[in-house]
């Protein structure tokens, strides 16, 4: 640009505090939403021995028997059960394993 012929600069109209707090609002919102929690849900099948439920369990999740055992039962009774809560990317992960030993899984938002 010339110096003769002077650009008109656009600048933006400057945030009011009201405008900036709802901008504030937005930002808090969607890290809320990216830092809840998920579920990892095993479903009850027809397929599936429940001893093998308790050794998937144990192996992938490192849970003692007990804990197993009453996940499984849970299951069984129920037809689901949350076997874990975790950020999104672990519980995906979690989901794909289950799926990797043949469990019906699925992933779920954590309410609240």
């Amino acid at each position: 640009m010339d110096e003769a012929s002077p650009e008109r600069r656009r600048t933006a109209p400057a945030l009011s505090d009201a405008d900036r707090g709802l901008e504030q609002e937005r930002d808090t919102a969607a890290i809320a939403v990216q830092d809840r929690l998920w579920n990892t849900v095993v479903w009850n099948d027809p397929i599936n021995l429940q001893s093998y439920v308790v050794h998937v369990l144990r192996t992938h999740f490192g849970y003692d028997r007990q804990k197993a055992e009453r996940l499984m039962l849970q299951v069984h009774h129920e037809g689901r059960a949350i076997v874990s809560t975790d950020p999104r990317e672990s519980a995906e992960g979690h989901v794909q394993a289950m799926h990797a030993f043949g469990l019906n899984a699925t992933l779920e938002q954590q309410e609240g």
